[in-house]
């Protein structure tokens, strides 16, 4: 009786303790998200809409929120405007979309606020625009270099390797859909990124880690080519 006892009071320890240790975020598939967008350009803009369509609430910023009042009024109620930390504060998921150069400084400003968070980063290292540091990012690889710029979130690759106008165009296209190539390092981010994906209209595909994010970066077979998903695993020897 004595050993029953004490093993109904290990358990119950273990259940308390289970109860008590936070889990890692995720909505349930049926169940609207809040995104934050910092960067609300070409691929934030139409990436916020598609999001609004499918019943997401996003918080839209930049550098000067004012200029964004007409696209958050033409999203209707689900749509709001704010600073890139208001962005990182409302947002359970984050969306990064911003010129290369201006991640170093979002992750000094934010890495509190940002923390623990489902980041999807669809920024693309161009030399000519973005200086010496996107020559480095390239050689490493984006997905390597936007960890280390953005450390302490749970970071994916997403949506760089689309044009804004095909992410406009394709989206919900008759037929079979787009591939969007996915990479990252924590399999939940994955599993929110993938349903992200298909609430905008596309087909996910997880290539891999985000060391393998360098396979769909600037210059590569498949950047920027409208491909299904059956195409793009051929093409990046997936199965």
């Amino acid at each position: 009786m004595r050993r029953a006892c004490a093993a109904a009071a290990v358990l119950a320890a273990v259940l308390v303790l289970a109860a008590a240790t936070p889990l890692a975020w995720a909505a349930p598939a049926s169940e609207p998200v809040k995104i934050g967008i910092i960067g609300t350009g070409h691929i934030g803009g139409a990436l916020a809409t598609l999001w609004v369509q499918a019943g997401h609430e996003v918080l839209l910023s930049s550098r000067h929120p004012q200029q964004l009042q007409a696209l958050a009024q033409s999203l209707g109620p689900k749509a709001h405007i704010g600073t890139p930390r208001a962005a990182a504060l409302f947002g359970e998921v984050v969306l990064v979309s911003v010129p290369y150069a201006a991640l170093p400084q979002i992750g000094r400003d934010l890495q509190a606020v940002l923390a623990g968070k489902v980041v999807l980063d669809t920024g693309n290292p161009y030399p000519q625009r973005d200086g010496p540091m996107a020559v480095q990012a390239r050689a490493q690889g984006t997905g390597v270099a936007s960890a280390q710029f953005l450390p302490g979130v749970r970071l994916v690759r997403a949506f760089n390797a689309i044009n804004a106008g095909d992410l406009r165009r394709e989206a919900h296209r008759s037929g079979t859909p787009i591939a969007i190539p996915l990479a990252g390092d924590d399999p939940q981010a994955l599993e929110v990124a993938q349903r992200l994906v298909r609430d905008a209209g596309f087909e996910p595909v997880v290539v891999g880690p985000l060391a393998r994010a360098r396979e769909f970066d600037v210059g590569t077979a498949v950047y920027t080519r409208l491909l299904t998903a059956a195409q793009l695993r051929q093409a990046l020897g997936l199965r």
